[in-house]
């Protein structure tokens, strides 16, 4: 019997128990630090050398290169062991569904990633580590090795389109998805958050498993308020004995 497909889009609240901090929950990077949002907005990036210096301090402290995969990330990669196609749209840039054993074929990256330095100017990339160590060898600011052009994380920033190609991918996965699960995420951030609209009107089953309220849980079928790290591990199970 062909099992149905299973899109699962993840969003902060997914990574928070493996000590990155989200960015719009109650005591969310944005609310504490207004501030901080013009490190990630390509706009200052590009035209401030101090905000450029600023970023690279705050990368150089940030968890995400460090941090493991969860329970949650785990979960999401035994489902696609036990042999039920999945297949996760993300907006973390993290790579811990990677890390935790899902397929990099398998993973849409919305937002990019962090592990990862590209070259505004020639596009040349590298892994961002050796970015790091070039700050922590005291260049405040690296710019490419290549073409002297500035570097910055393989993200998309405040300001930036996303990558058409990732997004059209993601939502003729959504189109075809018997059952949609978002995960950790506010549904608040468009485009990423109208997929779960898309999928509740191509008739997936949708299941929203958030602390917070979203602006789609009332079209949702399921509405899960419980800790993730328990209750997505625990529901994928169900998904995975029921054959989803």
């Amino acid at each position: 019997m062909k099992k149905p497909l299973v899109a699962l889009l993840s969003g902060a609240g997914i990574s928070t128990d493996s000590g990155i901090p989200d960015y719009r929950g109650p005591a969310g990077l944005w609310r504490r630090d207004p501030e901080a949002e013009k490190l990630v907005t390509y706009e200052y990036y590009m035209g401030d050398p101090e905000i450029r210096r600023r970023s690279w301090q705050m990368r150089r402290k940030n968890q995400v290169l460090r941090a493991e995969p969860n329970a949650a990330h785990r979960a999401v990669a035994d489902l696609e062991r036990s042999g039920v196609p999945v297949r996760v749209i993300t907006q973390n840039v993290d790579g811990l569904h990677q890390l935790a054993g899902m397929p990099a074929r398998k993973v849409l990256e919305l937002h990019g990633t962090a592990r990862t330095v590209v070259c505004t100017k020639c596009e040349a990339k590298g892994p961002v580590e050796d970015a790091l160590a070039r700050v922590e060898a005291g260049e405040p600011d690296p710019p490419c090795l290549e073409c002297g052009g500035i570097l910055k994380t393989a993200t998309v920033m405040f300001g930036q389109r996303l990558d058409p190609e990732v997004l059209g991918e993601a939502v003729a996965i959504t189109k075809a998805c018997e059952v949609f699960i978002a995960v950790g995420s506010s549904l608040q951030v468009q485009p990423a958050a109208g997929l779960a609209g898309v999928a509740a009107d191509h008739g997936a089953r949708l299941i929203i498993v958030n602390a917070e309220p979203t602006p789609y849980d009332e079209r949702a079928d399921d509405v899960v308020r419980e800790p993730i790290g328990t209750a997505l591990p625990e529901l994928l199970r169900g998904l995975s004995s029921a054959g989803a």
